[in-house]
């Protein structure tokens, strides 16, 4: 199971997704980055999976610049890989973990571990 992330980019601080003020949103090419951000890229269509030794992102490409993106996450160390690009690319990040925005200079409080509580749980359901 998936942990979902949504990268933004926008003018405006996102304190609260509720909040969003959609004018201040600017279109970027998050498919174009991400994909020359990372090596190991396995391509099908328009689905894409980064691979990495200890996380996996998998994420739609848009074929157009978009204001905000969503990818899922597969092992906590690909959030810490996007929050790099995040500071880079000066993007904000949502975590449904914890339905909030991470704070990108204090990432550890982020919706990991709630993910993984909740896949535990359905697990024990089976």
């Amino acid at each position: 199971m998936s942990w979902d992330i949504v990268l933004f980019n926008s003018k405006q601080k996102i304190k609260s997704v509720a909040e969003l003020d959609e004018n201040q949103l600017e279109p970027t090419d998050f498919d174009g980055i991400l994909g020359n951000s990372f090596d190991r890229i396995k391509k099908d269509g328009n689905h894409r999976k980064i691979i990495e030794t200890d996380f996996t992102i998998d994420f739609i490409v848009h074929n157009e610049p978009v204001s905000n993106t969503m990818l899922s996450l597969y092992g906590e160390n690909g959030l810490y890989e996007l929050i790099e690009l995040a500071k880079k690319h000066n993007w904000q990040i949502y975590d449904s973990g914890i339905d909030g925005m991470v704070d990108l200079e204090n990432p550890e409080k982020n919706g990991f571990e709630n993910h993984r509580k909740y896949v535990q749980q359905i697990l024990k359901r089976k």
